[in-house]
């Protein structure tokens, strides 16, 4: 959420840049109305209870001078004030309704150094690492990862339509050892080489949680929802637990930065056709990541952005998975992000390069929704961390990739060097 300040005074630039967003800045249409408005109530309160600490003080020395008289006649007075300090607070609270329904629609303002586009097609390239393997020199043309995984055993899609339904998968034999080893790795690289600390927090958060980070009102769609009334959520990333592990509290400068990660499985309802994405693994119902999460002082984050998206490349790298960063443009980075970087690995299958993490920084904004402060060395004043978060990775677009970049011409697959401690084989077969 935006500080309300900043939206008063900037009320043009926040425009531009909700644009700049695809979303229309007819959202703020009420909000100087009733900002306005809002502001004139709150001044008339204050003068009211100004009037009536008076009185109260006049009421009090009346009655020490035994001029009791007088004194009944301020109550009464102090009574019509009370009266009309109800009514005003009243109409406050049905004007800040109003008032925060429009600031928690508003999405963070993107970054200046965010690429100024309507959709990925604004998307610019940072860097790319390592070189997509050439099958044609090698005599074949490589397969998908359905195909190959099928034909090894270890992926079946139809089982898992029958139990569950599409969208949704059952890995066997290596590959769900394959899976594991994934979620091993990726842990150990994050908590003993780039000083993650591990976390298990529940797969299951209330709306508070999901508020916090930006998920609800505006994307409840997305979600899968317990159904009974507690108002609670599957989670659709372990963002949402982990971020709002400090949810109302007030951190010390000493205790910044903070660095989590965590293993979850996530599920989102992901509505709507994706072509070519429905088949396999690239877009599921329910699928497995580790995630990265940084709460930093607001001087850090983008130093701290750059250290998040470095964390995550390497796991591709000591992978030797070929990639590349993107920087998303205005339109493409998510509700609660001021700047994502984008990592797409190589598909072969698809002659393409596809997401595997979003590494973002949210500034304030989901700070200021989930009440996450801190206090610096000396200081009363209390203000609001910036929070991180990025895949490092999503582990089965991560199995994917090296099911299409390590197979070999007689189906098999090989292992990379970096997993075989932990899948004790060299080589996938039948």
């Amino acid at each position: 959420m935006l500080d309300v300040n900043f939206v008063r005074e900037n009320l043009d630039l926040v425009r531009k840049k909700m644009a700049d967003r695809n979303f229309n800045p007819a959202l703020l249409e009420d909000f100087t109305q009733l900002d306005g408005e809002r502001r004139a109530l709150i001044r008339e309160r204050d003068e009211l209870n100004a009037a009536s600490n008076r009185i109260s003080r006049e009421v009090g020395a009346l009655m020490r001078a035994g001029r009791k008289d007088e004194a009944e006649g301020l109550k009464a007075e102090s009574r019509t004030i009370a009266g009309k300090n109800k009514a005003i607070e009243e109409k406050l609270d049905d004007l800040e309704a109003g008032f925060r329904n429009i600031l928690v629609n508003v999405p963070n303002l993107p970054h200046d150094s965010a690429p100024v586009g309507r959709d990925e097609a604004a998307n610019a390239e940072a860097r790319r690492w390592g070189s997509p393997r050439d099958f044609a020199a090698e005599g074949f043309e490589p397969k998908d990862h359905v195909d190959l995984a099928t034909g090894l055993g270890i992926l079946d899609l139809e089982r898992a339509a029958k139990i569950t339904g599409t969208r949704f998968s059952v890995l066997s034999g290596i590959g769900a050892k394959l899976e594991r080893a994934l979620i091993a790795f990726m842990l150990d690289l994050h908590t003993t080489e780039h000083g993650y600390r591990e976390m298990l927090p529940p797969f299951i958060v209330n709306d508070g949680s999901l508020f916090g980070t930006g998920q609800l009102p505006k994307f409840e769609a997305d979600l899968f929802k317990v159904r009974d009334e507690r108002e609670l959520y599957l989670i659709p990333t372990a963002e949402v637990p982990l971020t709002n592990l400090h949810r109302e509290e007030i951190l010390s400068e000493k205790d910044l930065p903070i660095s989590y990660t965590a293993y979850t499985p996530c599920f989102r309802s992901e509505a709507g056709s994706y072509g070519r994405d429905v088949r396999g693994l690239i877009r599921q119902h329910q699928f497995d990541k580790v995630e990265l999460v940084k709460l930093t002082r607001p001087e850090d984050s983008y130093a701290a952005l750059e250290q998040l998206t470095g964390d995550a490349e390497r796991v591709l790298q000591r992978l030797e998975l070929p990639y590349r960063v993107m920087t998303l443009s205005t339109g493409d980075i998510g509700f609660s992000s001021a700047k994502t970087y984008d990592l797409e690995v190589w598909l072969p299958s698809q002659k393409t390069y596809r997401e595997i993490s979003s590494c973002s920084n949210c500034e304030a904004f989901q700070a200021r929704r989930a009440g996450i402060r801190f206090k610096r060395d000396g200081k009363s004043k209390t203000e609001f961390v910036h929070t991180l978060n990025g895949s490092g990775l999503a582990v089965g677009r991560t199995w994917l990739a090296i099911i299409e970049n390590y197979q070999q011409p007689d189906g098999s697959v090989k292992v990379p060097k970096a997993l075989v401690p932990y899948l004790g084989v060299e080589t996938i077969t039948r």
